[in-house]
Order: C-alpha cells, then sequence, then structure tokens
C-alpha cells in the first residue's frame, strides 16, 4: 500500500489525470442524484413540511397532488381510534389560473392549490405559514392567497395585492412564500374554506383527511387499522411522501426523463474513469517490467495496481467533495434543489471507489505486455 501511494506521489503527472477524472464522476453522480432527490422532494412538499403523522384520502391515491373528494363523515371513524389526539381536513388539488393584464397577453397556467386550517397547531399548514401567524392571518380572508417568490414571473405576478382568476374566482395575494417551488404546478396556499371553493369540491366533502397521533411511532399502526375500511386509504406521512414521489419518478414523463439522465451520468462517469485509469496504469508497463525482472512476484505487482485504484478513487472523492457542495449551492441560488441527502453523499462515494476498483481491475489486462524482456528490445 505505501509503494502504491509513493508511485502515485512520484508520478503525479501520471496519475492526476485519473484522480480529476474519479473526482469528475463522483461530483457528476452526487449532483445528478442529489437533483433527482431535490426535484421529486418538490412533488411531496405539502406533506414533509406539515405535523400530520398520517394521510387518509380516497382509495388507491397515488400521489398527494391526485386526491379526490372523501366524505367528511369519516372524521368520527378516524378520531375513534386509539392514539388519534387531532383529525382535521386538508384541500389539495390542480386548478387553473389566469392572470390577466393590460399591457401584456394573459397568463394561463395549471396550479396546485393547498388549503389547510390556519392557525399555530394546523396539521396541514406547512412549516413556513406556521412561521408566519401574520400571513395565517392574512390567509383567513376569503379568497387570498400566497404564492412562493421563485413562480412570481411563471404566474405572471409583480407585487402584494395583484389579482388572477382561479376558475373564474378571483383571488388575491396577500403574501409570498420561500423554498416552495414545484415541479408541476406552482404551489397555491390558501384557507381551507378558499380551497373547498376554488376546487369545486362537493358540500360534504374534502380531499383529505390528516391526523395527529400521542406517538409519531403510532403512524403506522394508525394507517395499517384504517387501511381495513375496504373505501379509503391511509399512510403514514413518510409513506405517502415516499409514494408520491415514487409515482413522479416512474410514472410520469419528467420523473422518467430525471432518473435517465441520472442513469447516463453513472455510465459517463464510469466510462471517463475506467479509460482514464487504464491509460495511467498501462503507461507504467515499463516499471512493471522491471520490477518482475527484479524478481517481484506478478501477485504483487496486481495487488500494486488494485491499491493504486484505491487511493486514486480516494483522492477523487476528496477533491470532488468541496465541487459538489458549491455546485449544490449554485444551483439552489438558480432556483432548482440539490438535496446532497447522507445517503446520497455515502452512495456517490461507494459508487466512485468500485469504479476506481472495477476500472484497476480492468487495468490489469496490461501486464499482459508487462514482459522483463520488454526493456532490452
Amino acid at each position: 500500500m505505501g509503494y502504491a501511494l509513493a508511485t502515485i506521489w512520484y508520478e503525479r503527472q501520471r496519475f492526476l489525470p485519473a484522480i480529476f477524472a474519479v473526482a469528475f464522476s463522483a461530483i457528476l453522480i452526487a449532483v445528478q442524484g442529489g437533483l433527482v432527490i431535490g426535484i421529486l422532494s418538490m412533488m411531496s412538499l405539502p406533506i414533509d413540511k406539515s405535523t400530520a403523522d398520517v394521510w387518509v384520502g380516497y382509495p388507491g391515491v397515488r400521489s398527494v397532488d391526485l386526491g379526490r373528494g372523501i366524505p367528511k363523515r369519516w372524521v368520527s371513524r378516524i378520531a375513534s381510534q386509539p392514539g388519534v389526539i387531532r383529525v382535521e381536513p386538508a384541500q389539495i388539488g390542480f386548478c387553473i389560473w389566469t392572470q390577466e393584464r393590460h399591457d401584456q397577453p394573459p397568463v394561463t397556467e395549471v396550479v396546485t392549490v393547498v388549503g389547510s386550517r390556519l392557525d399555530a397547531h394546523s396539521l396541514g399548514a406547512v412549516e413556513y405559514l406556521r412561521d408566519n401567524p401574520e400571513l395565517m392571518a392574512k390567509l383567513a380572508e376569503p379568497f387570498a392567497v400566497a404564492v412562493d417568490v421563485s413562480d412570481l414571473d411563471r404566474l405572471g405576478i409583480r407585487n402584494i395585492g395583484d389579482q388572477a382568476y382561479v376558475f373564474e374566482k378571483r383571488v388575491r395575494i396577500v403574501g409570498f412564500v420561500k423554498g416552495y417551488r414545484s415541479l408541476g404546478g406552482p404551489y397555491v396556499f390558501c384557507s381551507h374554506e378558499t380551497a373547498r371553493i376554488l376546487l369545486k369540491m362537493m358540500p360534504g366533502n374534502v380531499t383529505y383527511f390528516v391526523a395527529k397521533c400521542e406517538n409519531p411511532a403510532q403512524a403506522e399502526q394508525l394507517a395499517s387499522r384504517l387501511n381495513q375500511y375496504p373505501n379509503m386509504s391511509a399512510f403514514s406521512a413518510e409513506e405517502f411522501s415516499r409514494r408520491s414521489r415514487m409515482h413522479w419518478l416512474f410514472t410520469t414523463k419528467a420523473g422518467i426523463a430525471i432518473g435517465f439522465t441520472g442513469l447516463l451520468g453513472l455510465l459517463v462517469g464510469s466510462v471517463v474513469t475506467s479509460q482514464t485509469l487504464y491509460a495511467a496504469t498501462a503507461a507504467s508497463q515499463r516499471e512493471f517490467a522491471t520490477l518482475r525482472a527484479m524478481g517481484i512476484p506478478s501477485w504483487r505487482l496486481q495487488l500494486t495496481v488494485v491499491a493504486q485504484s484505491l487511493w486514486v478513487g480516494f483522492f477523487g472523492i476528496i477533491v470532488a467533495t468541496p465541487i459538489t457542495i458549491l455546485l449544490a449551492e449554485a444551483a439552489g441560488m438558480a432556483g432548482t434543489q440539490v438535496r446532497l441527502h447522507p445517503y446520497v453523499v455515502l452512495s456517490a462515494s461507494v459508487v466512485t471507489m468500485v469504479m476506481a476498483l472495477g476500472s484497476g481491475l480492468a487495468a490489469l489486462r496490461s501486464f499482459q505486455g508487462a514482459d522483463p524482456a520488454h526493456n532490452i528490445r
């Protein structure tokens, strides 16, 4: 191992391209993985940013934005379950947003309306609203809404107080939220009552019921008991969040394109790393031929190549780490999300080391030309 490290240092001009190739591969894998998770997490924000432990919807609901009307009378069925301390309705669904402007053509956009109760202990209200009681008080007014600051141009909004139409109902912008950009239709936050009207819910229906348990660990048990009823679907918040993301990843064209891009990045990184490391090892044929002439066993030289590949992978990860963090920050400033979840970082590191090791094993083919007679020709 010491000889492999010393070789990399003294032959650094030969191995630096391999280290940079591994770093490039690690950056590509981590950023692509973080981008996939960041983009898909936009689709589960109403779940992830709420305090509800259990979500109850219509049978077979696949994603939080695909809710359908369920009877209000289900509230007693949920509230009577052991361990439930609070139940409240939530409204989430798609609407058509129209912003008419005098100096430009009207803006028409599909939006996702998110309606919840507006108090500090609301289960369905997202974190930004719970932390801003003044904004919640404004949203309590009829047809008052809030949108994310990153979607202003998309919705044709310029300032607080602007008006638009949602399904022919006039709404007024009373504030902005931050960090709630959507992959699909922009999120439009409002009160539960306003959402009922905008979504044209039938009397006696809601989109979801959200429940709070005495202990969050009881969420899965509660969902399992509620799923015994044939006409409803219940999920823990974690399960429903994952279900929503997986729906967008595997059943929508946008999700499939994102996943394909991530796999393509992995393939490109593998090829670049393999070829560069192979070239660096193949260039050492003369040195390996000399060592074999000195009586060094072939298996020791092969072990040295494997050790070199591991060191190259390690140094590549070291180089890639700060660059990946900077790129993630830059992506956040540009309006997208690259979530460097610990699992993403760990997976990128493991995959990078495996690729480096695989490249080193592939480079062992160069030993076929490491003949001691090579140096006297």
